[in-house]
């Protein structure tokens, strides 16, 4: 499998693409932010919901924030690492290069 760095945090698979988030959970608002750094210099896009982190209801309205980002099905999303953790890993299948074009516009927005 093949990776390619196309935003700092959003990494090209073959049909996939692989996001890491920092996730806010009890936000004012639901949505992604801009890429930063963690202190060991790991990039992430910041996420925030207002569910509760609690029986995955933070995860589940991550799920929904980023398929609506892409412009994908909540189906074709999924949490592949992380599930307990804020900075989590997201797979997103679809058409690779769409997904992280609209990815990288929702971290400049």
């Amino acid at each position: 499998m093949t990776e390619r760095p196309v935003a700092p945090a959003v990494l090209v698979e073959a049909g996939a693409v692989r996001l890491r988030v920092r996730l806010t959970p009890r936000a004012a608002r639901d949505g992604l932010g801009t890429i930063e750094h963690l202190a060991d210099g790991t990039p992430v896009m910041l996420a925030q919901v207002r569910a509760l982190p609690s029986e995955g209801a933070a995860n589940a309205a991550l799920i929904a924030v980023v398929a609506a980002a892409a412009g994908v099905a909540k189906s074709k999303v999924a949490v592949v690492s992380g599930h307990g953790a804020r900075v989590k890993t997201v797979r997103i299948e679809g058409d690779a290069a769409a997904i992280a074009a609209a990815l990288t516009r929702a971290a400049g927005s």
